[in-house]
């Protein structure tokens, strides 16, 4: 997942003592197990989540220890502490859960020992985001938390009540709000189970499988390398639903190819980086964020996944295209025969998309998200008996629990930080307020989607696209909302946003990653991924105007039209930005090509605005391909 890729903020780290190890191994052992339990034997809130709170800050604490700038046992006594004190707030909990459960939020008073552990549990978990994502999402729920106190001293709008100590106890630590809230229950319910198959999957060598097909796929063709980079990191981001992560699997295989094909470090790192970074809105896994989004709306995650498959549709169709017509445009980026033929054969290994499969099929069928990949997981083991090399015994069993653990905890901390964001944003009614001035600052409906987007592109420069995301969809979709755009295609429009933050300039993760693996310029590269994922920027207002693209019913006649609008629209303006089609495009042609498919996708279908932009851009083909025509007439 996206936050795991927290983990290069960390300084070097000294190395584990085989105590550590041992502790590690039985505590992801333990997480697993426990994980697995409550699948089948469900218990209370309060001690599903504070253990598994618990259990994911230790682990973070011991894969993450304080840096070797520290003295040895001040390291030691440091991180000891914390280690000892994540688990006594667990234990806290779980002997506390009956009476937490009972009491009346607002009538029963807090007690001492709650409010000692409250703040414990609040101090452990803001150490636990900052080894894992760096300080700053610390400084932002720094700002929230002091925001909650000072509110009787704000200026105007900003101004509330404030909180006193009891009362953000009560609110962020003993109810299943705050750090046990939606955050936490998306940790517990979803991304915990989805973390566990990626590793699994990857393990037994479905990872390899995903690039080998993509690599068969497009290989071959003009632009071969860069294609396969697209297909592979589509089909990989769908299962990892990591940008950072996708470009560390991916990226090692295909920036190589790409740079022997011709590419530039640079070009290569910009191209698996945008590639990478979809896989995040690509059906059936998506990103954490998806989870997040479905257990904000109450709807089943695989509403969600069906929702985003039209519009990842497009952003994969327009990124291809944009690739084709650049190799064309250039005559670069095809994969020498001797890079294919080193490859081994895809049909002994399909065996390996059984799990995938099943996971597929599992939440269409209307199965719980965390039930159909606790089952897929085990299709994984049961594949992994297919050949000796992949059998998860030994070594290989204990690098898996590692390692999905590790990531599982990367990813439980800091998203359960940002329930003290959402709560102190709740309560102090701050989300409703700041929508309403966002909209009575912007002065019209384009204004005010202006400044969410540059919001979300803001906050995603500093924060995981989940972090992102939550407080976005806390700050904007109310904003949305009062502008009439509808509640699922407003959370939408957030995620997209904070998703391609990933690649804008000037902190892009992902560009930063593949940068790393290319050799490139980390700047240059975010700012050529930043350029290719321009032709992915309008996707989010097709279905902000048109909700049909999200599939929120059942109506494939009402979907097909707007859908096919949408990747022609896409594709018209993957040419204009190309400025390529046939042939080299002309300035005005290009001009023209842009707006016609930019208004393609802005008017609703059917509508008489979208009618003559249809109009026009066809209009624009038939006369590029005339054009082209009577060129090579004349040059006959």
């Amino acid at each position: 997942m996206d936050l795991a890729s927290g983990a290069a903020l960390q300084r070097s780290a000294p190395r584990s003592h085989p105590a550590v190890k041992w502790l590690r191994l039985a505590l992801g052992g333990f997480w697993i197990a426990f994980q697995i339990y409550i699948i089948f034997w469900p218990q209370a809130p309060m001690v599903e989540r504070p253990l598994h709170l618990a259990l994911a800050t230790s682990i973070l604490f011991l894969w993450m220890p304080l840096p070797t700038v520290s003295r040895r046992p001040v390291r030691i006594a440091v991180d000891s502490a914390l280690l000892l004190a994540a688990s006594g707030v667990g234990a806290y909990y779980l002997l506390s859960a009956r009476r937490l459960a009972e009491r009346m939020e607002g009538v029963d008073p807090v007690l001492s020992v709650d409010a000692l552990f409250g703040l414990i549990a609040i101090a452990v978990l803001v150490e636990g985001v900052r080894r894992a994502v760096g300080w700053p999402l610390v400084a932002v729920i720094a700002a929230f938390v002091l925001y909650g106190f000072a509110g009787g001293w704000m200026p105007g709008w900003l101004q509330f009540s404030g909180f006193g100590l009891d009362e953000a106890v009560e609110i962020l630590t003993l109810s299943l709000n705050g750090v046990l809230g939606i955050t936490t229950a998306t940790s517990v319910q979803f991304v915990f189970y989805f973390v566990l198959f990626g590793a699994l999957y990857t393990a037994v060598g479905g990872g390899q499988l995903v690039i080998d097909i993509g690599l068969r796929v497009a290989g071959r063709h003009s632009g071969g390398s860069a294609k396969a980079a697209v297909v592979s990191s589509s089909l990989m981001g769908s299962v990892t639903g990591s940008a950072v992560a996708n470009v560390a699997g991916t990226g090692v295989f295909t920036i190589p190819l790409m740079r022997r094909a011709g590419y530039s470090a640079d070009a290569a790192g910009a191209l698996e980086a945008i590639a990478s970074t979809g896989g995040q809105l690509m059906p059936p896994v998506m990103g954490v964020a998806a989870f997040v989004m479905a257990e904000m709306l109450q709807v089943g995650y695989g509403q969600v996944a069906l929702a985003g498959l039209l519009p990842a549709a497009a952003f994969y169709v327009a990124l291809f295209l944009g690739v084709d017509l650049r190799a064309r445009s250039t005559g670069i980026g095809t994969i020498p025969r001797d890079a294919l033929a080193c490859h081994p054969p895809i049909l002994p290994r399909l065996y390996l998309l059984a799990p995938p499969t099943l996971l597929i099929g599992l939440l269409f069928a209307g199965y719980s998200a965390s039930y159909a990949a606790v089952l897929a997981s085990f299709g994984c083991i049961a594949v992994s008996f297919a050949k000796r090399e992949t059998w998860l015994v030994g070594r290989r069993l204990v690098a898996l629990v590692e390692s999905a653990t590790r990531q599982a905890s990367q990813v439980a901390v800091p998203i359960a930080a940002i329930g003290i964001i959402i709560a102190v944003a709740i309560q102090s009614n701050l989300a409703l307020k700041f929508g309403a001035q966002l909209i009575g600052g912007s002065g019209s409906q384009l204004g005010a989607m202006a400044l969410v987007v540059l919001g979300c592109l803001v906050m995603g420069m500093g924060l995981p696209t989940v972090a992102a995301y939550l407080i976005g969809a806390i700050l904007f979709v109310p904003a949305l909302r009062s502008l009439g755009i509808e509640e699922m295609p407003a959370h939408f429009f957030v995620m997209y946003y904070c998703v391609l933050s990933m690649v804008t300039p000037p902190v892009a993760l992902a560009s930063y990653a593949a940068a790393g693996i290319s050799g490139g310029s980390a700047m240059r590269t975010s700012v050529k991924a930043f350029q290719l994922g321009l032709v992915c920027f309008l996707i989010p207002l097709a279905f902000a105007f048109e909700p049909r693209l999200l599939m929120m019913q059942v109506d494939p006649v009402g979907t097909a039209i707007p859908g096919l609008a949408l990747l022609l629209g896409t594709a018209g303006w993957a040419v204009a930005l190309t400025g390529h089609w046939l042939r080299p495009l002309r300035a005005a042609e290009r001009f023209a090509i842009g707006v016609a498919s930019a208004s393609v996708i802005w008017f609703p279908s059917g509508s008489e605005g979208w009618v003559w932009s249809v109009t026009a851009l066809l209009a624009a083909g038939v006369w590029t391909v005339a054009t082209r025509k009577r060129l090579n007439s004349r040059a006959g």
